[in-house]
């Protein structure tokens, strides 16, 4: 009997607690909603596969040696293979077809169909472009991702894109990047006077106000620079971009960490006419293939980083700038932005939009913070931050 009256108890209990939940939801609205429902539901009124076949030319700064040009190929694969090979993309690298910087004239123009860029090569056209490629301190991989895709920063990527005849996705995050490979051990802020360095976008400016000498070489000519000293320490990309390069053949050191790039985000650009003249199904798969390698580049490149830091390490040594040059090189990046700002409404616009997005994260990041995955020894030895 006793127990039949605790049975009958605990499911009383239950049940009062699902109706009072049930009461209590019933107060909220459901938090969160996929914004592309309604389209869809709108999208699948009208759609029908097409049967119409297209064969597209792909341009970019890339030649076949850097994994950039993965990325591309990795995107026009999965066209190719969602699409049934209706819509086939050929790539093109850097020299092939058009010169690496004629890229983005060539598709806007429409001797092309489609390009793949790091938006930062574009900054002579409009300095914004380098706010949806990299900023000095800015977003990381994750930050670009929720930056994009929910805070309306693709939006803007696509109204930038479009006054030139372009239509915009994202197209591949490789992560953050390493820093200065040099034959000079700099560490503090004085180090960096007078040193000739290789670095595009806004970092250039920022390196020339703290005294460098600075450079924006293209990357095949890095190595030969290095080595015959025509320049004394030279960043690039990723560990895994730049370990083909090999620049840890001629170089002792890594200037760490690359504050110049938290993530290198880049950029699929489709000539707008070619673009309206593809049906409704394929402009989804489009749509999809371009997210699924913005997923997949940033996994494949995490993993791919952590073989290279292992040879890198058998050349070179990995040295970290101390806290008070970091301070001031972030001190240097808000002045520099900052004047940029006030030259530039759309620089303004965008700028600030991550910032606030940076400024609502924080509180999150905050909360969340000391449950860095590292090695479960390591963390029970004491490590917390990453």
């Amino acid at each position: 009997m006793k127990k039949n009256w605790i049975i009958a108890a605990v499911a009383a209990l239950g049940l009062t607690l699902a109706v009072g939940n049930a009461q209590a939801a019933e107060k909220r609205e459901k938090f969160g909603a996929d914004k592309r429902r309604e389209a869809i539901k709108q999208e699948l009124r009208s759609i029908k596969p097409s049967t119409e076949t297209f064969k597209w030319k792909m341009v970019m700064p890339w030649s076949k040696g850097l994994l950039f040009y993965d990325m591309a190929q990795h995107f026009a694969d999965s066209v190719a293979l969602a699409s049934g090979g209706r819509l086939e993309i050929k790539l093109f690298s850097a020299g092939e077809l058009v010169g690496a910087m004629e890229s983005f004239d060539a598709v806007s123009k429409g001797s092309a169909e489609v390009g793949h860029d790091w938006p930062g090569y574009w900054q002579g056209k409009d300095q914004n472009f380098n706010s949806f490629a990299s900023v000095p301190f800015g977003l990381d991989t994750e930050g670009y991702n929720i930056w994009l895709y929910e805070r309306g920063g693709l939006e803007q990527m696509q109204e930038l894109y479009g006054k030139y005849n372009l239509f915009a996705l994202p197209g591949g995050n490789g992560g953050q990047e390493m820093g200065f490979f040099s034959n000079k051990k700099a560490t503090k802020m004085e180090d960096f006077k007078g040193m000739r360095v290789r670095t595009p976008g806004w970092y250039m400016d920022i390196m020339t106000r703290l005294g460098a000498s600075v450079t924006p070489l293209p990357g095949g000519e890095i190595y030969l620079a290095l080595e015959r000293g025509v320049i004394d320490g030279a960043e690039f990309s990723t560990p895994a971009m730049n370990y083909p390069m090999g620049f840890d053949e001629i170089t002792k050191y890594v200037i760490t960490p690359g504050v110049h790039q938290p993530s290198v985000q880049c950029a699929l650009f489709f000539n707008k006419d070619a673009y309206n003249k593809l049906p409704a199904d394929l402009k989804w798969i489009i749509d999809i293939a371009a997210k699924e390698t913005q997923l997949w580049s940033t996994a494949w490149q995490e993993n791919l980083n952590v073989e290279a830091i292992k040879l890198f390490k058998k050349k070179v040594e990995f040295i970290k700038m101390d806290e008070a040059a970091i301070t001031d090189f972030a001190k240097m990046t808000k002045e520099y932005l900052d004047e940029l700002k006030g030259k530039y409404p759309n620089v303004k616009a965008t700028l600030e939009s991550q910032e606030q997005f940076k400024k609502d994260f924080a509180e999150w990041r905050e909360i969340r913070s000391g449950l860095t995955p590292w090695p479960l020894d390591e963390y029970i030895g004491g490590k917390r931050m990453q």
